[in-house]
């Protein structure tokens, strides 16, 4: 009797749970969005919680309710969420369910943009690696085996979700089924099947597209609402919006720029604010609703950063950090952006209505010089050997990211150009153990000098994959490594051993005592103590290039040539005691200390080594 008491107890309190929840409704009015029939003003902010620690989701929530925010934007990975094909993760910092949840305690909205394809300037777009796999797959298009892959993804996505939506007494009140399609087809078959498999996943909620402004005729599809990305001026939106939605509204920037993000080699961008608080208030005084891309940035952690590479004559991969120069610091700090925008919602809020106080800055510490105390070598941590008469790429060797080390066995005693055809993107090059070259796609650097000794040679290559193209054309050009052929001279080598090192943990890699290394990659691990926890910032200006762990986390990559030149630590990831941190460098095997700063450093290139 007992038991069944329970059992009816507990579905009681889901039942009051269900019906308390179940107790608002979204729809489009002809010129607002409607919550509870009364007209809406969504002021969103956009952040992405791969790019956030988890421990600290909750406290960059209150910093968006603090400047006005009453809505979060965010997209879904699909690469984050579905690794390798049919294994499927939403635990940790992946916990996309656990995030809408907490925007939902603070009283936060959400739009929800889980696109097959995100940009982002994140991996691929956010499509997983393992699609270039599966021979005449073509994404973003109606072709069977993708539209297939991403069923099976979205349909998880569904599971994850639908419970949060609107619809289901949830927080979430519109997802967006395709981002800025018109940039890259128009294809209105495609786009009906991608918004019928929302719906048969679960998603009965207010669905949409977003394009820049030139792009919307191609992009949207009818009967949907066409929001606009970049647009400042209410009218024009206007006028877009009533272009193609049946002469109405509701009026939505689903991406409004307040700054820009950063890649490799070239300027930080730095917005003021007083350029960007003067057209925040004319679209908040004419009443339309918007999402500030990006509100914070966070960190670009691992290697899923993104690239740029528009055609063939270049390619931008993207800085590990996503500061973005957005209201909110990587560290999750308040800006001068953040208080002048402040100010502005403040104007535009209903009469009688207030903005909660800003949280105090959180502290920050400075690390005590570390002296690493083991290393090793990147050639004795090899694993065993994929052996091919020619190089594999990254994904015939079912790698995602990462590095792999190509070694070819040469007859030696004679001199030429070693050439490498279609080296993406970052080579290092050795000839019987020492370093001869480094070869950069952002240069277009594909070949240099040789001198093979007498005897065997034995010439290395060490292939970074520096990040996917993530928008423009090329996304089906996105294979990584060797990607065709090697030749000294104009013949084709042969006789390769491939060794695959993504290093996506360094938990299980055995280190030596101090150990001079003069040519080969290094890693190298130290111990730091801490009597208290802060946000900090490692200074990385005295080494040359790599990443970095921090008690197992993967911080991202750095390197000398700029902007970046630190590497934001999250004090969720600290801990009071011993702190392991490793490093692996790639240039400057010789660097043995790694200081620390309270502040980052994000605006410092190195001369000569941007891209002409």
């Amino acid at each position: 009797m007992r038991k069944w008491i329970v059992i009816v107890t507990v579905f009681l309190l889901m039942h009051q749970w269900v019906s308390a929840q179940a107790t608002h409704d979204f729809k489009y009015g002809d010129e607002h969005f409607l919550l509870d029939g009364k007209p809406f003003q969504m002021i969103s902010g956009e952040i992405h919680y791969p790019r956030v620690p988890r421990e600290a989701w909750r406290h960059r929530m209150k910093m968006a309710k603090a400047m006005g925010i009453n809505t979060i934007g965010t997209y879904v990975f699909w690469n984050v969420h579905e690794p390798q094909q049919g294994v499927y993760d939403f635990a940790g910092n992946h916990d996309i369910a656990a995030f809408v949840k907490i925007a939902r305690e603070e009283g936060l909205w959400v739009v929800l943009r889980p696109s097959p394809y995100v940009c982002a300037e994140w991996e691929f777009g956010g499509y997983p690696y393992w699609l270039q796999n599966i021979k005449g797959l073509k994404v973003r298009s109606t072709e069977p085996q993708y539209l297939a892959a991403y069923k099976n993804y979205i349909q998880q996505v569904g599971k994850q979700l639908a419970p949060y939506l609107v619809t289901h007494g949830g927080n979430i009140v519109m997802v967006q089924f395709e981002n800025e399609y018109g940039s890259y087809g128009a294809d209105k078959e495609y786009l009906s099947i991608n918004q019928q498999m929302f719906v048969d996943a679960g998603f009965d909620c207010l669905l949409y597209t977003c394009d820049p402004a030139k792009d919307v005729a191609k992009g949207y599809l009818p009967g949907f609402l066409p929001a606009v990305n970049g647009l400042d001026r209410p009218e024009q939106v206007k006028g877009l919006v009533r272009k193609y939605h049946d002469g109405k509204g509701p009026f939505f920037v689903a991406e409004w720029y307040p700054a820009w993000f950063d890649w490799w080699g070239e300027k930080h961008h730095r917005v003021p604010a007083e350029d960007y608080s003067g057209k925040l208030d004319e679209l908040l005084g004419a009443g339309l609703s918007i999402n500030m891309y990006m509100f914070h940035g966070g960190t670009t952690r691992g290697y899923m950063n993104g690239a740029n590479c528009y055609d063939t004559s270049f390619y931008e991969p993207q800085i590990s950090s996503y500061d973005y120069d957005a209201p909110l610091d990587e560290a999750g700090n308040a800006t001068q952006k953040f208080l002048e925008f402040r100010k502005v919602i403040q104007k535009n809020l209903p009469v009688g209505q207030s903005l909660p106080e800003v949280p105090a800055a959180k502290p920050s510490i400075t690390l005590p010089a570390i002296k690493f105390t083991n290393a090793t070598d990147l050639f004795s941590v090899l694993p065993a050997p994929v052996k091919s008469a020619r190089p594999l790429t990254f994904e015939a060797l079912k790698q995602a990211y990462g590095f792999v080390l190509y070694r070819t066995l040469q007859p030696g005693g004679r001199k030429g150009m070693l050439s490498i055809k279609e080296l993406r993107d970052y080579g290092i090059v050795f000839i019987n153990g020492k370093r001869v070259g480094v070869l950069d796609r952002r240069k277009k650097q594909d070949s240099l000098e040789v001198d093979l000794p007498s005897g065997t040679a034995t010439i290395d290559i060490l292939v970074e994959n520096m990040g996917r193209i993530n928008f423009g054309p090329n996304l089906l050009k996105n294979e990584k490594g060797i990607t065709s052929r090697v030749s000294l001279n104009g013949m084709e080598l042969l006789g390769w051993q491939m060794y695959s090192l993504p290093f996506e943990g360094v938990n299980k890699l055995s280190f030596a005592k101090p150990v001079k290394i003069k040519e080969a990659p290094v890693l190298r691990k130290g111990v730091f103590e801490l009597a208290a926890t802060g946000d900090t910032y490692l200074d990385m200006r005295q080494w040359g290039k790599g990443c970095v762990w921090i008690n197992g986390h993967h911080l991202g990559r750095y390197w000398s040539i700029g902007p970046q030149q630190t590497l934001y630590v999250p004090a969720e990831w600290l801990k009071k005691g011993k702190n392991e941190v490793v490093v692996l460098e790639l240039l400057t095997p010789g660097q043995t200390e790694l200081t620390g700063l309270s502040k980052p450093v994000l605006d410092v290139l190195a001369p000569g080594n941007g891209v002409q």
